[in-house]
């Protein structure tokens, strides 16, 4: 089935048009700079790339723009959007009330509106991608699948917070994790390549710009680090992780901040950033620190002692581990950084093979002849998630 991926933003718009048995993608590309001018680019595997300014004032003429594309004679992929089955929606945030992908009617925008307090920047974003596809593209199936989804399976002594019960039950306070479609599409292809035992203990590690760990024990999560919003866990590019709450208060009194602006410090000038003061990009820090710099040094020896406190932590409350999984920007391309993460942790039967550890990019088995944990790179590809879930849905 030929499906319409879309990862709608504030003021950019991802899309993937591709088909869910298999994988093959025909066409990708990214709306930018909504409501300012409008940029399409747009690419297609084994031809040029495609750049057109196009006003896009509202995310309508953005979907519109993609669909002209797609049919357009010379640059597009297909005669008519008569051949797009249906169109998948990643959306952030989908609070209690989904555990699940749903095919996208007035109930389930509903739920999705009710969830914008916890997804304050993204599903607001997320609903415009909805509402202009539902406006071009009246009769065509859309669905959601949700980033918090494969986390609901955590028990309440994970998700809960140690704070009073009443903010549980009245306003929805709990963890809740994010990066879900891409922590399920990696521990399912682990679960596979542990040749689908009947009990099976993995830890995902999605590590990028934003990073977190999840503990999956027979495909579903016990743990994950990021909470309520997607800044708890560990140090990354920009935000701080996890910290203690009186640091907060110790600031915001300090240099009488406003909790707006003591979030946007956490969210966008912490994490290895504000620690190296360099940058947000580990490809940077690594070329700051070979030079000496000792700040860039210290984000990345942070960075890798708290991953390294999680896969810990995890392993213990999943009672041992089977397989731990790399993925992501950082996690399938920086081969020095999994290296430094896995050294040390001999003890619990995790060892690496440096030479097939020398991988970028692609799906290998990197742990030593002799090592008892399987240690695998993954990449990701959440975009295949949603078009399978798209069409699961939409075939019923």
């Amino acid at each position: 089935m030929k499906i319409l991926v879309i990862n709608a933003g504030s003021s950019s718009l991802k899309y993937q048009f591709m088909e869910s048995e298999g994988g093959e993608v025909f066409a990708k590309g990214l709306c930018e700079r909504i409501g300012i001018d409008g940029r399409l680019t747009h690419k297609v595997p084994g031809r040029e790339d495609v750049v057109r300014e196009i006003p896009m004032p509202t995310h309508n003429e953005a979907i519109q723009s993609v669909l002209d594309i797609l049919v357009d004679p010379e640059k597009g992929v297909i005669a008519s959007t008569d051949e797009i089955a249906a169109v998948g929606h990643r959306v952030l945030h989908g609070g209690a009330a989904f555990t699940e992908s749903c095919i996208i009617d007035d109930a389930c925008i509903e739920a999705i509106k009710k969830c914008i307090p916890l997804g304050p920047l993204h599903n607001p974003a997320n609903l415009m991608g909805i509402e202009a596809c539902q406006k071009i593209m009246p009769s065509t199936p859309q669905v959601a699948v949700f980033d918090t989804a494969f986390h609901m399976t955590m028990p309440p002594k994970a998700y809960i917070y140690a704070i009073p019960y009443e903010y549980y039950e009245k306003d929805d306070v709990r963890r809740y994790g994010f990066h879900g479609t891409s922590h399920r599409y990696v521990s399912a292809r682990a679960i596979d390549m542990l040749g689908n035992p009947a009990h099976s203990r993995v830890i995902s590690c999605h590590l990028g710009n934003g990073s977190s760990l999840a503990a999956i024990v027979d495909g579903k999560v016990m743990d994950t680090s990021m909470g309520l919003g997607p800044l708890a866990g560990f140090p990354m590019g920009t935000r701080s992780g996890d910290v203690d709450a009186t640091i907060l208060e110790y600031l915001m009194g300090r240099y009488n901040y406003d909790i707006k602006e003591m979030l946007n410090i956490l969210n966008k000038k912490s994490g290895v950033l504000g620690i190296s003061g360099v940058s947000s990009d580990f490809r940077d820090l690594d070329a700051a620190a070979a030079q000496g710099n000792e700040r860039a040094q210290l984000a990345l020896d942070k960075f890798i002692y708290e991953v390294k406190k999680f896969i810990g932590a995890y392993t213990t409350v999943m009672g041992g581990v089977d397989a731990i999984v790399f993925t992501a920007g950082i996690g399938e391309n920086s081969i020095d950084l999994r290296r430094q993460i896995c050294d040390g942790l001999e003890y619990m039967g995790i060892k690496m093979d440096a030479e097939k550890n020398n991988v970028r990019g692609k799906e290998a088995d990197v742990s030593a002849a002799d090592s008892k944990v399987k240690i695998f790179v993954i990449p990701t590809n959440e975009e295949l998630m949603i078009a399978m879930d798209t069409a699961a849905l939409c075939g019923k």
